[in-house]
């Protein structure tokens, strides 16, 4: 994912605190649920199946290359880990490759010293800790070295199906600008996310959402023209709504 909240550097999510849940008791979501419904419907049909951005060949791999994605674009991420993971798809070849190569491979990505350190280093407590598998938990995921909330959550969706919600800074930025769940950091969006979005839609949320901040309502101009949900949307930045009440 780009432009990722940093997962690179070892991090480790304690429960939700409770400060937290309050926040998001406080900061609530602009829509009903019959607009929620019908705005995740709409993404629903527009896209069924939605994927993920970032080349990978099975769980490890997937991991190696959200971990690497960090402060990283997705495009950037690929372009080194295709030949990589040619060579290298478990962690047993990961580490006998040795830390130096893994840095020439991923040499082009940013912070790519401290990254091919920490995949390494995550491969090796896979192989020592798990077998040579990658965990389907959060928390022993967030055990390994350069892996954090959102790293996990994206491994225990796209890799386990797991109805997980990773914020990066697209999504954060959505969830606020839009109001569908405002937060004051990823955690507070992310446990709000999980209260209001409808349940037979939580497996692909974040997907639609990334996406739909990564090339519709975009940082910097939203595209509303061209917005399944403007007609929906609560942002005061809506420039169909100005154009509407303008009428």
């Amino acid at each position: 994912m780009s432009e990722n909240q940093s997962d690179s550097g070892k991090t480790r999510s304690a429960p939700a605190p409770k400060s937290a849940k309050a926040a998001v008791r406080r900061r609530r979501s602009r829509y009903t649920k019959a607009e929620l419904h019908a705005i995740f419907a709409r993404f629903h049909a527009a896209n069924p199946e939605p994927e993920g951005e970032l080349h990978y060949v099975n769980p490890y791999t997937l991991l190696v290359a959200v971990a690497l994605s960090a402060q990283a674009t997705d495009v950037g991420v690929n372009k080194a880990t295709r030949p990589l993971f040619e060579v290298a798809d478990t962690p047993e070849k990961m580490v006998a490759l040795g830390e130096e190569t893994v840095r020439d491979y991923i040499k082009t990505i940013g912070l790519y010293r401290n990254k091919a350190k920490n995949v390494i280093a995550l491969s090796r407590q896979l192989i020592d800790a798990h077998g040579g598998e990658v965990p389907q938990d959060r928390a022993a995921l967030e055990q390994l070295p350069g892996v954090g909330r959102k790293t996990a959550n994206v491994v225990l969706n796209i890799a386990f199906g797991q109805p997980t919600i990773a914020v990066d800074t697209h999504l954060f930025r959505l969830a606020n600008r839009i109001g569908i769940a405002p937060g004051k950091t990823p955690l507070e969006v992310e446990l709000a996310l999980e209260k209001v979005i409808p349940p037979e839609f939580l497996l692909h949320a974040h997907h639609w959402l990334i996406l739909h901040g990564r090339y519709i309502c975009k940082a910097r101009k939203p595209d509303c023209e061209k917005c399944l949900i403007a007609d929906l949307c609560k942002s005061p930045e809506n420039t169909t709504r100005t154009k509407s009440a303008a009428r």
